[in-house]
């Protein structure tokens, strides 16, 4: 992940990586442990004249993150009525390019034609804020034995091309590496997002070398789907946020090469640079330059990079983000 256009983006999950591992913050992502916030973090503090109605379009993957956000900043301010449409990261920039909302989540950064679109609109480009760290999970159903699988495996799994370099395509467990006589021969079965979900296209670029999908991935509308589909099927495969893992899956450790070794999708790892498909979580605005944003949006952001906001970030089962990196985006509203 990095900075400028495609850059900015792709770039910022590995430099908000980087400034924690520097910090020597790092707290482990898995449910069965305790992901604690950075204790500095501000305490979020009501201020009087915010009222209105505030509206999110976009990502899947902060579904449940934005419903508890939005509950807990209605306790604050009474007044305020929010909604949410979680229908896909894609669904975000036409939304804020239209004025049907002020929040555009994302689990991806936006492409470069987005950006263009929008500033060909408003003069000026969209404002992106880190909001948590997540781990892009590959999943498997809990009974499968599968030790590890390498990115190029990966590809040769869900790709029709195999960009990433693996020899041959990948169709059954056996050709997966299973050896047990009772998985050998059982052909993978296939689910995914749908092509509006950045969750679809972060794994389409960084796991598939920005190859094609096979045309027998199981499309799912929500994250949720994808791991309802793995769950109750022995021979499945698919990917999704850390934070929708349940007790009826396990999560596949991931190597970025067959010299590379097994690294398991916790925070710690996102944390260190190890895990090959950590990625920054993300709240595009419309901001003027120069311009404070709206008292409703700037508080509600205020919110997400609180101690309470972050708190929030954990429950849902991601990564929260230190003082320094809450402060460099908090910096960004003004």
């Amino acid at each position: 992940m990095s900075v400028g256009k495609m850059a900015y983006g792709r770039n910022v999950a590995w430099l908000v990586c980087g400034a924690l591992v520097l910090m020597g913050w790092v707290a482990p992502l898995l449910h069965a442990q305790t992901v604690q916030v950075d204790p500095k973090l501000p305490e979020y503090e009501k201020v009087p004249g915010v009222s209105g109605n505030l509206v999110g379009i976009g990502s899947d993957t902060l579904n449940i993150m934005m419903d508890m956000w939005l509950k807990e900043f209605q306790k604050i301010y009474p007044t305020v009525t929010g909604a949410y449409r979680g229908e896909g990261s894609s669904t975000a920039p036409p939304a804020l390019i239209e004025g049907t909302a002020q929040l555009g989540p994302m689990s991806r950064a936006m492409k470069p034609e987005e950006i263009d679109k929008f500033e060909k609109k408003f003069g000026y480009k969209p404002t992106q804020i880190v909001v948590a760290i997540d781990c892009l999970a590959v999943y498997v159903h809990k009974d499968n034995p599968i030790q590890g699988l390498t990115l190029p495996q990966v590809d040769a799994i869900f790709s029709s091309t195999r960009k990433l370099g693996h020899p041959t395509d990948i169709r059954t467990w056996g050709e997966a590496g299973l050896t047990d006589p009772a998985w050998v021969n059982l052909p993978i079965s296939l689910y995914g997002r749908n092509s509006v979900s950045g969750t679809y296209a972060f794994f389409k670029e960084h796991a598939l070398g920005k190859g094609d999908f096979k045309d027998t991935v199981k499309e799912q509308p929500g994250s949720a789907g994808v791991i309802h589909g793995v769950a109750n099927e022995r021979a499945a495969i698919g990917y999704s946020g850390i934070g929708y893992r349940t007790a009826d899956v396990r999560t596949v450790p991931l190597a970025k090469s067959a010299n590379s070794p097994f690294v398991e999708p916790t925070f710690e790892n996102a944390l260190k640079g190890d895990y090959p498909l950590a990625r920054s979580l993300y709240i595009y605005v419309n901001k003027k330059p120069n311009e404070p944003l709206p008292l409703l949006v700037a508080e509600f952001l205020k919110f997400v990079l609180s101690k309470q906001g972050q708190e929030i970030v954990v429950k849902d089962g991601f990564g929260p983000l230190p003082l320094k990196i809450v402060m460099r985006e908090r910096q960004k509203l003004e």
